[in-house]
């Protein structure tokens, strides 16, 4: 396989003047880089800068995020606090520019956050965008590459900021950028050689972190050239759009996994003292994120970051893992996303979703054991739920409780639901019809539940077959209560027979 070359914009504009001049004709003229020897053409005059609504103070927007985030109070703190420390800080060099001008540089607040997956990172700095009302993107820093290798370009992030402000430049100059998995991007120490690509990676996301421009049209896009090359045939100008990230707020985020260990050895401390057991995974993590909250710049280079970018991060939080009560807490929550949307799904079909305090907390256990966060929750439930989510919405269930029982054995429960239904629903229409009750044994029930799987109908359905005649019948015999049994199960319309005979047998 060949190589590829890295990416030259200059050869794309050859190739696209060859492409065009073969199709069109050589008359058709293309605008040629600067470094060809053309000018560019004015730049888009920058509109005059938006001002920042923006007032709130860090303990209003911390109790915002308690109401939906569970445990993590360092990082609430830390996030609140900094966050609108920045857009007021903003919002006051906007008004009143420092007199003095002894203030040289601008040093931003951006944020490197660390914990397990699933603690509630990417959901506390989105609550945060929502409630400011910034515009928010997220990028997987794993997805890029330095610029000319194969990958994303880092500065996509921010055209993507420019289209989540509905093209608004202003508005995206005051939004967030959200990069999770950083840790990934750290240069390997076992490599032979330069780490080119992570490396690469850190230094343009820097920049980016600072202060520079980022122009809108992608060198990458062969749509915005196409576009650029039509403007030139029409004005004779090349039109540059570009956005400043000077104050756009950057937030990065990892698990990094085994910064620990750089971090005992700079305390001169060893991993001893593990507890063994059932608790021993639990003590490990507690242990570990202990560590981390110690960490510091060194320990950031140490693990293969560069030291100017490092220094774009000034601000650290680290977020600890989530307990079988943390999660219950989330849970039980009148915020719940994952309550929320279940019911939402079951109301969807006209069915009302309950859950008991005791399916609750086994869902929670069952989400601890898989050690991925609030993300287990979801899974959990689906698993509880799903075969009542398929089936449900073709009955006349209107109403479904989830109990201990039906998060242990979902099946057995729908079952246990559906002969309930079924068998109740037929004795009301029973009921209405001839003033007789009917009662279903045990057994009874068992036997119809396990013949209406076989013939793949429901329960009412096979009442309804067995049991429809039994009205004249019974009303024969002067029955206002009738047990149904097992051999009424086996051979309906033998056994009402000979309970008639047996009946007129007697005069």
């Amino acid at each position: 396989m060949s190589e590829q070359k890295p990416f030259n914009p200059a050869d794309l504009q050859k190739d696209l003047k060859e492409f065009i001049e073969n199709k069109y004709g050589a008359e058709v003229v293309i605008p040629q880089s600067e470094a060809s020897g053309i000018q560019e053409g004015p730049k888009t005059e920058e509109p005059e800068e938006e001002i920042i609504q923006f007032d709130l103070k860090p303990e209003e927007l911390e109790a915002y995020l308690n109401e939906y985030v569970v445990k993590q109070s360092g990082a609430k703190e830390v996030l609140a606090t900094k966050i609108c420390t920045h857009y007021n800080r903003m919002k006051l060099d906007y008004e009143n520019p420092d007199p003095t001008g002894k203030i040289v540089g601008h040093i931003k607040n951006n944020i490197l956050l660390i914990g397990p997956t699933g603690v509630g990172k990417t959901f506390l700095v989105k609550l945060i965008a929502d409630r400011i009302g910034v515009p928010f993107v997220k990028g997987d820093a794993t997805k890029f590459s330095e610029t000319g290798y194969v990958g994303g370009d880092v500065e996509d992030l921010i055209r993507e900021l420019v289209r989540e402000a509905d093209g608004s430049i202003e508005k995206a100059q005051y939004g967030i950028v959200y990069i999770d998995e950083v840790d990934k991007i750290a240069s390997s120490t076992n490599m032979v050689g330069p780490d080119v690509s992570r490396t690469g990676v850190q230094r343009n996301l820097l920049k980016l972190m600072e202060e520079t421009e980022v122009d809108l049209k992608s060198p990458h896009d062969l749509a915005s050239q196409m576009e650029s090359m039509m403007q030139f045939q029409r004005s004779g100008k090349m039109e540059s759009k570009k956005i400043n990230t000077r104050n756009i707020l950057f937030i990065v985020s990892g698990a990094f996994g085994g910064m620990e260990d750089l971090i005992k050895r700079r305390l001169n401390q060893s991993g001893v003292g593990f507890k063994t057991g059932s608790d021993r995974i639990q003590d490990q993590e507690v242990d570990r994120m202990a560590y981390l909250k110690q960490v510091r710049s060194e320990d950031l280079i140490a693990f293969g970051f560069e030291s100017e970018f490092v220094g774009r991060l000034p601000v650290t939080a680290v977020l600890d893992p989530l307990t079988v009560d943390d999660l219950y807490a989330i849970l039980k929550s009148e915020n719940s996303s994952v309550i929320l949307g279940k019911k939402r799904d079951f109301l969807a079909y006209g069915i009302i979703l309950e859950f008991e305090d005791e399916a609750l907390h086994l869902l929670s256990e069952q989400a601890a054991l898989e050690q991925t966060g609030a993300r287990s929750l979801v899974s959990v439930c689906e698993r509880a739920l799903l075969k009542f989510e398929k089936t449900l919405p073709s009955t006349e269930i209107k109403a479904l409780t989830v109990t201990r029982e039906v998060v242990e054995n979902p099946e057995a429960e729908l079952q246990k639901l559906l002969l309930h239904r079924g068998t109740e629903s037929f004795r009301r229409k029973f009921q209405e019809d001839y003033g007789i009750d009917l009662q279903f044994e045990p057994e009874a029930l068992e036997m119809l539940a396990e013949e209406a799987d076989e013939k793949g109908v429901s329960v009412l359905e096979l009442c309804h077959e067995k049991f429809d005649d039994y009205g004249h019948g019974l009303k024969l015999l002067g029955e206002m209560v009738f047990q149904i049994g097992v051999e009424a199960v086996l051979n309906p319309k033998a056994h009402l027979d000979s309970l008639v005979k047996s009946f007129y047998s007697k005069d």
